[in-house]
């Protein structure tokens, strides 16, 4: 039996590891480890090869959906009294659903039934990419600022009592 310390551990880890791949396999997708010659570094070699990093990217994306659901069933079934998103969590809540949303209509328009507008394209393409950049950048400043995706209530109204008192 796993304890929830070990099991909180794991799934960290294992969102650490999924948004890893995803932002590799994400940049793959754009030709940049050819041109940049990473690709001809033993064993990169796959980073070049579209359909390998196109399938980890969909792979990880299932992964990553996986892991969200597991965060947000968690939440409000075992935390919701104990616990409150702080601003982070909010912030990188709205950027992951952000990209949820613009990645599941990029993998619509690779559908042969579907067609859309080549302007909504590249709009949805620039979207994803600018998310990204704000999930790594806002993800970079959390790290080190030491910011939560939550805290304990009963912290939070000590915290305030005590600036306020």
């Amino acid at each position: 039996m796993t304890t929830p310390a070990k099991a909180d551990s794991v799934s960290r880890y294992l969102y650490l590891f999924t948004v890893f791949f995803l932002v590799l396999s994400g940049f793959g997708q754009m030709p940049i480890f050819k041109r940049y010659y990473i690709a001809d570094i033993p064993g990169l070699g796959w980073l070049a090869k579209f359909y390998i990093t196109h399938y980890i990217h969909y792979l990880g994306a299932i992964l990553l959906l996986g892991v969200c659901a597991y965060y947000i069933t968690d939440y409000f079934m075992f935390n919701f009294k104990n616990k409150k998103l702080t601003f982070s969590g909010y912030f990188k809540t709205a950027v992951i659903a952000g990209l949820t949303v613009s990645g599941f209509l990029l993998i619509i328009k690779n559908f042969a039934d579907y067609h859309l507008p080549g302007g909504l394209i590249i709009f949805l393409d620039l979207c994803h990419l600018i998310l990204v950049m704000l999930l790594l950048g806002f993800g970079l400043y959390s790290l080190i600022a030491k910011k939560r995706w939550t805290v304990n209530r009963q912290d939070k109204i000590k915290n305030d009592s005590q600036n306020n008192g």
